[in-house]
């Protein structure tokens, strides 16, 4: 144990008594009571850090965007995160934890990193006219990136990744049935406004606006259809493959999400999700992935029965054979036409200060994964973010047999699979370049697809005996 941390552990007990006095004296007893679960919940998860990485993958799939003030607002997911890594500070104080991985993939999302307080300063600099608090947007942003480091740091044994996708299934399972609950209930997205106001969700007008615009598409706690459909783009395929190897519940409670998920992707009506999940099945058939083929044929048949059982779900697929008469692929190709104007005006990007499209200029945003990058942090940062995914796919590339499937690699192909279906988005849609929670998801599914690709750390050297 370091100095530092002998010296915290002896103030600790004085420290703990005055902060509790003065809770009572403020608020009473309830509010004493509140101060002792949270203090409870920073010792456990400063005690084992690993305890809030797994609050994470539970609360981040059900409840996203579910808010709380700590000096500045936050979603509880992010405030996790962030309790997680002053857990992880304290255990290398302590020197329990090693640090941090040191990978291509690790080395390169580092220099990415770097290069964001560039577009961070000017943008503070440049944008003007707009309330918004750019500093606190990147602190928020790294935590979202965060989830890279922190799975390999926290999860190197399979046993405590099992945990991890135990949590994140569940996660999943919880979001799903509420969104279906509702939907099955009353088929129209504005019920759910009420529930995610009790739930402490930011911005409620917006809420009203995109629930009432496409009130016949499924509503969730990712508000947006197109969020809904990027996160069980990730979901799915980790569920399905996940599952197969298991038994009992975690099996069952697999193939649960696996299925709910596709209705719930089909029920959103996000097309690019249902579009670029289809690819991954039929990449799998190809590659012969265990049960894929049944799974194409079978996600064919309830896809046309839904789609025959519900027709704004038509209405929406039929849409993508419109073209330019279609809203939305109208608007798009409007951004494209529009995007260079954005980078003439800010070079360096945008910045953390606002997000795309800056408000009270005619400029337009951009819904393509890579350009969004270019428009917030600049082109070295777009350029970066693909050193990231290719050092990335260089070491998860290698996937071998997959008409073999154990518990070795199945998680290891539906990891891979989920992000390659997730880039593949991409080109139609930003939803996973900067939207919090969902880009915390998305960097997490890549760790897992790391740790999985990669040798298992040596075990622990047995303590020395004493003379």
């Amino acid at each position: 144990m370091s100095a530092v941390a002998s010296s915290a552990l002896r103030w600790m007990p004085l420290l703990a008594g005055l902060l509790f006095g003065a809770l009572f004296m403020i608020g009473g007893l309830p509010v004493l009571v509140l101060g002792l679960v949270a203090v409870l919940v920073l010792v456990s998860v400063l005690a084992k850090p690993l305890r809030g990485l797994l609050a994470f993958c539970v609360v981040a799939p059900f409840i996203p965007w579910t808010t709380v003030t700590l000096g500045i607002r936050m979603t509880v997911s992010e405030a996790l995160l962030a309790l997680t890594w002053a857990g992880v500070a304290w255990q290398w104080l302590m020197g329990r934890l090693p640090q941090l991985q040191r990978g291509p993939t690790e080395r390169a999302m580092g220099w990415l990193i770097l290069w964001s307080l560039v577009p961070l300063v000017v943008g503070q600099l440049t944008v003007h006219g707009v309330e918004g608090n750019g500093p606190v947007n990147w602190v928020r942003w790294l935590l979202n990136l965060s989830t890279l480091f922190l799975v390999p740091l926290l999860t190197p044994r399979p046993e405590q990744r099992r945990q991890m996708m135990d949590c994140l299934i569940v996660g999943f399972a919880a979001m799903l049935a509420l969104s279906l609950f509702y939907f099955l209930r009353t088929p129209d997205a504005r019920v759910m406004i009420p529930v995610l106001a009790s739930l402490k969700y930011a911005h409620p007008e917006a809420i009203q606006d995109i629930f009432s615009a496409n009130y016949t598409r499924m509503a969730s706690p990712w508000v947006h259809p197109n969020s809904t459909g990027g996160a069980l783009l990730l979901g799915v395929p980790l569920a399905f493959f996940y599952g197969i190897t298991q038994t009992g519940w975690r099996r069952a409670l697999g193939m649960a999400v696996t299925l709910a998920g596709a209705a719930g992707i089909v029920f959103s009506g996000s097309r690019g999700a249902l579009l670029c999940m289809a690819a991954l099945v039929v990449w799998l058939a190809w590659r012969r992935a265990p049960g894929a083929g049944r799974t194409l044929l079978i996600g064919g048949v309830l896809a046309a029965v839904m789609l025959i059982a519900y027709p704004p779900a038509q209405e929406r697929l039929f849409s993508l054979f419109q073209g330019s008469k279609d809203a939305s692929t109208s608007v798009r190709f409007d951004e494209y036409r529009n995007f260079h104007r954005a980078v003439e005006r800010y070079p360096l990007g945008l910045g953390f200060k606002v997000d795309p499209p800056p408000p009270g200029t005619d400029l337009f945003g951009i819904s393509n994964l890579w350009l969004n990058y270019m428009y917030k942090l600049g082109a070295p940062a777009m350029l970066l973010f693909i050193a990231v995914t290719v050092a990335w796919w260089r070491e998860v590339r290698q996937l071998g047999d997959l008409a073999r499937m154990n518990t070795d690699n199945a998680l290891r192909v539906g990891s891979v699979g989920a992000m390659l279906a997730a880039l593949l988005t991409g080109f139609i849609d930003h939803y996973f370049s900067f939207t919090q929670v969902l880009l915390a998801l998305f960097w997490l599914t890549m760790a897992i697809s790391l740790q999985q690709s990669r040798p298992l750390p040596p075990p622990p050297a047995p303590p020395r005996p004493t003379p």
